[in-house]
């Protein structure tokens, strides 16, 4: 029995030799890269996107705000996944028009079409869940605090931005922090469209017959989100000032 188990772990993390097992971590660590892109890029157009679906959502423009919330519903409403095979195959079988079949320019580089497919669906995907988290937390601000701006004489979009929007930052930041944590682990699933990532190249180095670098994996997205859980735990604390 000793032995059977000893033989299964030995076959587990066995690695032919130390060059082997540093190649693999630097290809592990390749992989990760392109996961630390998506996530950042991903963040960095999803937040100010999520921020104006919000105000179209509680606009008081009737068509609007339905059309707003309709959107958000069906994003919502359907798994990232099937998304992402949308975005990626609409052009080509509905267009015929691949447009990510190859490279294209994004900003001032080319990134593969893949990869551009995986982050539109993902920034559209993530600013819907954003955007209901900040209504959320702009409607539990008491009306009263725009009204005391308004006797000071500051108008509606200072009275937010100088007065509601850090004590907004402040309720909204646990599940914004949830959800920023959640999209470090549904970067995986760009693999389905075979963006090379993490978990892509684990995948192929166990159909070699190496399972370890699957479960090494987990070492990366478990320090990775450990770090975030840190920062979100120091600035909830620097925001504490606001505590009644």
């Amino acid at each position: 029995m000793l032995s059977s188990i000893s033989d299964f772990f030995g076959n587990l993390f066995s690695v032919e030799s130390t060059a082997d097992f540093l190649k693999i971590s630097a290809d592990l660590w390749e992989g990760f890269q392109m996961t630390l892109l998506l996530f950042a890029l991903t963040l960095i157009f999803a937040l100010p996107l999520g921020l104006i679906i919000s105000f179209g959502s509680m606009s008081r423009f009737f068509p609007l705000r339905y059309l707003t919330k309709l959107i958000v519903w069906v994003v919502r409403g359907t798994p990232l996944m099937l998304q992402i095979f949308i975005v990626f195959f609409t052009p080509g079988l509905v267009f015929k028009n691949p447009i990510f079949a190859g490279d294209i320019p994004f900003l001032f580089f080319e990134v593969d079409g893949r990869f551009l497919a995986a982050l539109i669906t993902f920034v559209i995907n993530y600013a819907c869940y954003f955007s209901e988290i900040y209504r959320g937390g702009i409607e539990s601000i008491s009306k009263g605090q725009y009204e005391a701006g308004q006797v000071l004489g500051m108008s509606k979009s200072q009275t937010f931005f100088h007065v509601v929007l850090l004590q907004v930052v402040k309720r909204i930041l646990p599940p914004i922090s949830n959800e920023v944590i959640t999209l470090v682990k549904d970067t995986s699933l760009v693999r389905v469209i075979s963006v090379i990532e993490i978990i892509r190249i684990a995948e192929r180095y166990s159909s070699k017959g190496l399972i370890w670098p699957l479960f090494f994996t987990s070492v990366y997205y478990l320090v990775f989100n450990g770090l975030l859980t840190l920062l979100f735990g120091y600035i909830e604390k620097k925001l504490d000032y606001f505590k009644s």
